[in-house]
């Protein structure tokens, strides 16, 4: 039985930055112009995970965390400054036309599209520039023009379009050549809900459809909660979990949230913190630990029409793992 090689590699990996740095004032700006000061920062510090093909992984992190460091060397935009890594068997700061034709990089306040010219020149550009057979190219740009549900604006100046239009026309340019690798940096940024929801359904699509490997960033935990099983959570370039998304509450959730519909009002802040409480029901934060007897004492003790007992959001849990 042989075992199919991961999509992504990377082991121990590192880039550093020199930033400048040199204090407030005119004194201190002449300065520098003769002898500048410089400190070293590790964006990203030994990072190593694997990928399997079809995979679609959240890369989560705080800004600053190394995540677009860490995309950008994987897509060979930027040189790593230590450790390994491979993408589909490739080394990435090569460059390889075999390399570059199987992966994409979308970033979600970055334009790859000609400003002027409406989306379907600019889907023409990427057709010669992937030198895409002209039938398969058509009928792969229409399934997706159909999915997103973009035929009225395909023809419009992009800068005519919305924040949300442009994004969904960004994915397409970015898909037309239908690579197996996508690396998504924030894909649903600036969006409201109904576009975030489209987005994330032509992502989950393309990655039934085509098999293809997702690395996705994002700060709206829908994004992550929709579309990935595993996690990886980065912070201050180090990796602080990898593992599935389940498992990140159940390491370090420490609390779990109790629901209760009450026949008549209580006060209920003996039990636990009240977190909130509309009409007649009340949410309380109580201690994973003490979950089961807070429970039983709230069922012996008053008048219940119903309770849940509920892991604490997503949000909660990853603003807990970075505050650790």
């Amino acid at each position: 039985m042989t075992t199919e090689p991961p999509s992504i590699r990377v082991a121990e990996l590192r880039k550093s930055f020199q930033v400048p740095v040199r204090e407030a004032g005119l004194g201190a700006s002449i300065r520098s112009l003769v002898r500048r000061q410089t400190r070293e920062v590790r964006a990203v510090d030994g990072v190593s995970f694997t990928i399997a093909p079809g995979e679609v992984v959240g890369f989560l992190g705080p800004n600053g965390a190394g995540k677009t460091t860490t995309l950008k060397m994987l897509s060979g935009l930027l040189h790593p400054g230590g450790g390994e890594l491979s993408v589909l068997g490739h080394l990435p700061q090569r460059r390889e036309r075999a390399f570059l034709r199987q992966i994409t990089l979308v970033m979600g306040n970055r334009n790859q599209l000609q400003w002027d010219l409406p989306a379907l020149d600019s889907f023409e550009l990427q057709r010669a520039i992937y030198r895409l057979p002209a039938e398969s190219f058509r009928q792969t740009r229409d399934t997706f023009i159909e999915l997103l549900e973009v035929g009225d604006l395909v023809s419009k100046p992009v800068r005519n379009l919305s924040l949300g239009e442009r994004m969904k026309m960004e994915l397409i340019g970015a898909l037309l050549h239908l690579p197996q690798v996508l690396f998504l940096d924030e894909p649903t940024i600036g969006l409201d809900v109904t576009m975030q929801r489209r987005i994330r359904s032509f992502i989950a699509e393309y990655n039934r459809q085509h098999g293809a490997t997702v690395m996705l960033t994002s700060h709206y935990m829908a994004d992550v909660e929709a579309l990935c099983r595993r996690v990886i959570v980065i912070h201050h370039g180090q990796v602080l979990y990898d593992g599935a998304l389940t498992g990140l509450v159940d390491r370090f959730a420490a609390y779990r949230q109790i629901g209760v519909a009450m026949a008549e009002p209580a006060d209920l802040s003996g039990y636990g913190q009240v977190i909130a409480a509309e009409g007649g029901r009340i949410t309380l934060r109580v201690p994973r630990a003490e979950a089961a007897r807070i429970t039983a004492r709230i069922l012996a003790d008053l008048p219940i029409i119903d309770l849940t007992i509920e892991e604490p959001p997503i949000d909660d849990v990853i603003e807990q793992v970075f505050a650790g």
